[in-house]
């Protein structure tokens, strides 16, 4: 009979001096909700060390514990730690910097401590780590930032008699469990070698080298937020080049833009792809676009492919009548195209599709849902419009089409066909899929609390519960909401839960 041996890993950081490894710490509290899944993998660690440094006294620590109020923090603040250093990959989504800067000034100033948060940057998945690393005072003040979205180098002297100076407000409770099982700390010292310059002369105020950036707007957050995910996932699968499908609306408009900006528009093709139903300004709105961009563009009409689909099927189709699924063979035939066009050129296709129809169903499988990078899959469709506006106010003209934006969103797969037609009006949808989707709001507090149509709610909350399987099958996208679908909304597709 084979033994296992089975070998304990740690989210760990590693604390390395003068080309030896000096010690490790091994992060103690474990997150394991949204999209984080680290019990599943990691073991957690049981010491809270701090570290001499030539005067000073540093406590190292990892993400999650610095948001533990009564944490490691906490424990190394009282072996004497006059800073404490935390090193993150902490995710996005909207709001998200807010949160964080208060949390770390609250911990810094309950602690009497210099605060140093180092945050990744870069995307991974759905997934986009902003960066934004800080520093802040003993007294919680933000001393120095790094920028958003992009690698930075955040320099600056910190006073040792300024971390003295300021007494200790957070206390230790020994008798919560919880802290009993890390109230211990340890203590490493690394020796100061003369010339290396591991400490300077004592400073009686705190001084930092480059100057605070200035925080993002929250659509420009959410703006490079999609650029940086979409740049990260593409190039880090191996692809250089994306093809887009461009019907002349909103979405497929701003999917093209981020794409263009994030990528460099000489790798982004877009394909208008007509049929029967599709308006003359579709097709002229869209090369307006890539012309606009500097985007390559084609026409690839599917009349005569929809066609042979239908008379394919005539038979079979006999004595029924006519409805969403001969609609469905026009973006299925879209996907084809794209799909062949994506394996004969190495370009991955990006699926334009938003968060509101995601909710609810209005997508095609395997026909606009396919792809395989969905762009602004968690972006709901009236913060489409805001994103698409902002671009244009960066850009100074209307680089994405005016005509675009004014456009009442249709999907074009039958005469006269518009969104509404299907769907509630997004300024009523929207608020009510972020109750109930992130918030997760019951439909009858929804109606009775928040004051919703019960009508409105009934068929929203159906729509959404019965489109499981549609997003179980849907492209990556990157997440900018507090709850995406996906890793951080899971139900089961087969159900007989049925929410009040």
């Amino acid at each position: 009979m084979r033994e296992w041996c089975i070998r304990a890993l740690y989210n760990a950081a590693a604390v390395i001096h003068d080309g030896n490894l000096v010690d490790i710490y091994r992060k103690i509290f474990l997150p394991n909700y949204s999209v984080f899944d680290e019990e599943r993998y990691f073991a957690s660690g049981d010491v809270s060390p701090v570290y001499d440094i030539g005067q000073w006294r540093i406590g190292v620590n990892v993400c999650e514990d610095i948001w533990v109020e009564h944490g490691p923090t906490n424990v190394q603040k009282a072996a004497g730690a006059q800073a404490i250093i935390n090193i993150n990959g902490s995710p996005y989504y909207r709001g998200k910097r807010a949160v964080r800067e208060a949390m770390l000034s609250d911990r810094a100033a309950a602690n009497g401590v210099f605060l140093c948060y180092v945050n990744m940057v870069g995307g991974q998945d759905e997934l986009v780590f902003d960066g934004a690393s800080m520093i802040f005072d003993p007294r919680g003040k933000t001393i120095a930032a790094g920028r958003q979205f992009e690698d930075d180098f955040v320099l600056a002297d910190l006073s040792l008699n300024e971390a003295k100076t300021v007494p200790q407000r957070a206390k230790i409770d020994l008798k919560d469990p919880l802290n009993a099982f890390f109230a211990r700390s340890s203590v490493n010292s690394i020796t100061k070698h003369e010339g290396q310059g591991l400490t300077r002369k004592s400073l009686s105020e705190t001084q930092y080298a480059n100057p605070m950036p200035t925080p993002m707007g929250p659509v420009e957050e959410v703006y490079n937020a999609l650029v940086k995910g979409t740049q990260d996932y593409v190039r880090k699968s191996g692809f250089s080049q994306v093809v887009i499908g461009l019907s002349g609306g909103i979405d497929s408009a701003l999917t093209a833009a981020i794409a263009a900006d994030a990528l460099g528009p000489e790798n982004v093709l877009c394909v208008s792809m007509p049929s029967r139903y599709t308006a003359d300004r579709s097709v002229t709105d869209a090369q307006a676009l890539c012309e606009n961009f500097g985007i390559g563009f084609e026409v690839i009409a599917i009349e005569d492919m929809a066609t042979a689909y239908r008379d394919g099927l005539s038979a079979l189709f006999a004595g029924t009548q006519e409805g969403v699924a001969e609609e469905n063979l026009q973006a299925r035939a879209r996907g084809n195209i794209l799909m062949a066009i994506s394996n004969k050129f190495g370009r991955i296709v990006l699926a334009t599709g938003n968060k509101s129809e995601y909710a609810t169903g209005y997508a095609t499988l395997y026909g606009d849902m396919a792809g395989g990078f969905a762009v602004i899959k968690d972006v709901p469709k009236t913060l489409v419009y805001e994103l698409a506006n902002w671009r244009n106010e960066q850009a100074g003209r209307d680089i994405i089409p005016q005509e675009i934006i004014d456009r009442p969103p249709t999907a074009e797969l039958r005469e006269n066909q518009l969104d509404e037609d299907s769907l509630p009006p997004y300024d009523v949808l929207d608020p009510v899929l972020e109750a109930y989707v992130e918030r997760d709001v019951s439909p009858k507090d929804l109606v009775e609390k928040l004051g919703f149509d019960r009508e409105v709610v009934d068929r929203v909350t159906t729509l959404v519960d019965r489109s499981e399987y549609k997003r179980r099958q849907a492209a990556p996208g990157v997440k900018i909401t507090e709850r995406a679908f996906g890793k951080d909304r899971r139900l089961p597709i087969v159900n007989r839960f049925k929410p009040e």
